[in-house]
């Protein structure tokens, strides 16, 4: 990637009066991450958000915004409470906030900011940039209301060129979330957290910026690669485009010119498909390979908008193996999926990380218990977390957030062939939201499955919204309902058992998966939510009977691949969530309850048709084992 120019922002809300406010300081949650103590208002989450379509000139203005809470339909607050952190939503601890918003409330944030004077940003049109903002929001720049949006995890833009004026600019945002009491997705959020039931994350959750375009700018880039041809195809959209525009791109020194059609300007984007890419090196978990290019934008005028971003020669499929079971194929050939079940959830940031190293650091400690595939579990992150796991190498499943009401469900299938109705504002927002977030991922080749709905939470018209998905995306695999009430539909038959493990059969075009198992629980002193009141599928009293437990499923799992032929499994979960203790780590990320190197060891055997012998601490040393893992940054 190319080395981006980042305009420092002004923290704090310049020149305008704040009634009442003490200094900002971090609230304290119940157990929080090593990373909260380097969070400071001035360095928060600085990192390039968008890695697939990245430019030179951006201004980042998280920090410290003013914030107040209003009922619900009172006018923009003339008296502001204190300040809030950007961005973290106003539950968190990180946002020193650490209050409900509910919904009966308005969140509003204010701040001020400058558009740098160099010449990168002169002449420009100006964007302004939300990651996610949870759920509807309202937004003003000097008074002038510059756009609305709903979707609580979709990034959305808003040219605010029109609006601004030298020097300093107001920005206001009014925020409105019904949590659990409205139909919109929300995933695991209720008013009410128990059980498997998480604190609402409402507001601000991911990084706000400015960006510097010209008039005609690349708006979208996707890059298709078709590994049984070798082709290459290019989607290019555009801004305001003009006729006989010229696309380059270019890989390495290697350049290929795409001309548009200059009968008419542009209104779509424009597909060109190149047979010569310099490398068809394959993407996969023990390869991550990913080919960077540049794509540039030539007008008339000469060199006009560029972006650097990348793509991956992968594919993902279900065909049959050698002995005619129905497989789930990477790069055509079969590969048996084994992942976590990740919530995303964090004690001191809810659903936004401490810090980009925080977001980065799970996935790699996944990996190193030797899981080759994560499920985002109804939630979608910062487009960081897909750049690490293409970086990585880690397949992804992904999940649809949940929301509205729950169809009659049990994992046994008892109402396969059933659903529940939506009304049709909230049918019509599902779809649209749905949309949005496929639209933001689609460039990640890390992931290769998208899961609409889970467990009945919402579902509803199965096949045509599963239909739907895989026409919108063909180079992705779609699974249904995970562990929800199964239609014939889709790439994928999933079953949930807890504990399991538990194999459906394949079919004839769908491949057999448990979408989810495990869920083993051990509370530890000092690293729980609320104390001794903690909540699991099956519950442990020592780390060496949850160990032994874990390595005791894992046993019964590898049989499974073979007969009936189960391609996939998921394991609940990666990390503890507030009261519900069932993580490989302890909801702080401080300790390992199964020890990273023992697991590891037999997850090679789901690879392999060997026996495992399990590799345990000796009893006499059990007493003295230090469970704590620290990983080492990587260079």
């Amino acid at each position: 990637m190319r080395t981006l120019v980042l305009s420092i922002a002004v923290v704090a809300s310049l020149g305008l009066a704040r009634t009442g406010q003490a200094e900002w300081a971090p609230k304290s949650a119940p157990v929080m991450t090593r990373w909260a103590k380097d969070v400071v208002p001035e360095r928060v989450h600085q990192e390039y958000p968008r890695p697939q379509l990245a430019r030179d000139h951006w201004l980042n203005l998280n920090g410290l915004w003013d914030y107040a809470l209003t009922p619900l339909k009172a006018e923009r607050p003339q008296e502001w409470s204190g300040q809030i952190l950007v961005p973290f939503p106003c539950e968190s601890a990180l946002s020193g906030v650490m209050q409900p918003v509910g919904p009966e409330r308005a969140l509003w944030y204010r701040r001020s900011f400058k558009t740098p004077t160099d010449a990168a940003w002169q002449g420009q049109r100006v964007l302004l940039h939300f990651g996610a903002v949870d759920w509807e929001c309202t937004v003003w720049v000097n008074g002038t209301e510059v756009g609305q949006h709903r979707g609580g995890y979709d990034p959305f833009s808003f040219d605010i060129s029109a609006a601004l004026q030298s020097g300093q600019n107001e920005l206001i945002v009014r925020v409105v979330d019904p949590s659990d009491a409205g139909y919109q997705p929300r995933g695991k959020q209720m008013q009410q957290p128990h059980g498997i039931w998480y604190t609402p994350t409402t507001g601000i959750w991911q990084t706000v910026w400015l960006e510097p375009v010209p008039k005609t700018y690349i708006r979208q880039v996707r890059l298709l690669p078709d590994l049984d041809t070798g082709m290459l195809t290019v989607s290019v959209d555009v801004a305001h485009p003009v006729p006989g525009q010229q696309f380059r791109i270019t890989f390495g020194s290697d350049i290929h010119r795409l001309i548009a059609p200059d009968a008419s300007p542009v209104t779509a984007p424009t597909e060109v498909s190149l047979g010569v890419i310099p490398s068809t090196e394959r993407w996969s978990p023990s390869n991550p390979k990913l080919q960077d290019c540049t794509v540039s934008l030539v007008n008339a005028e000469g060199a006009g908008d560029s972006v650097a971003t990348y793509f991956a020669w992968r594919k993902i499929s279900v065909g049959k193996d050698a002995e005619g079971i129905t497989r789930l194929l990477l790069n055509n050939e079969p590969l048996f999926q084994y992942g976590t079940l990740d919530q995303g959830f964090w004690p001191d940031g809810l659903y936004t990380a401490p810090s980009d190293a925080a977001l980065k650091w799970d996935i790699e400690i996944t990996k190193q218990y030797g899981f080759n595939m994560i499920r985002k579990h109804v939630k979608v992150e910062p487009a960081r977390w897909y750049y690490h796991c293409d970086r990585l190498g880690m397949l992804v499943w992904q999940d649809m957030p949940s929301g509205d009401q729950h169809a009659n469900w049990d994992p046994f299938g008892k109402f396969n062939g059933q659903e529940t109705t939506r009304s049709e504002a909230s049918a019509a927002n599902f779809r649209q939201e749905w949309q949005h977030i496929m639209d933001a991922l689609r460039a990640f080749p890390s992931i290769v499955v998208w899961v609409p709905f889970n467990e009945a939470w919402g579902q509803f018209d199965t096949v045509a919204v599963s239909r739907w998905t895989k026409e919108y995306d063909p180079t992705r695999l779609v699974n249904c309902a995970s562990g929800g009430n199964d239609f014939p539909v889709g790439d994928i038959v999933d079953v949930h058992r807890y504990p399991g493990p538990f194999a459906p059969r394949p079919e004839e075009k769908r491949a057999s998966v448990l979408g989810e198992y495990g869920g083993l629980g051990l509370p530890l002193k000092g690293h729980t939510w609320q104390g001794e009141k903690n909540w699991g599928y099956r519950s442990y009293t020592t780390a060496e009977d949850l160990t032994e437990a874990y390595l005791d499923i894992v046993d019964r799992l590898q049989p499974l691949i073979r007969e009936p032929g189960l391609s996939a499994a998921i394991y609940t979960q990666t990390t503890d969530v507030e009261i519900e203790v069932n993580g490989l780590l302890t909801y702080d990320r401080e300790v390992q309850k199964i020890p990273v190197d023992v697991a590891a060891q037999a997850h090679q055997q789901l690879w392999q048709s060997a026996p495992r012998t399990h590799i345990l601490v000796p009893s006499a040393q059990r007493e003295t084992l230090d469970w704590r893992y620290t990983l080492e940054q990587p260079t």
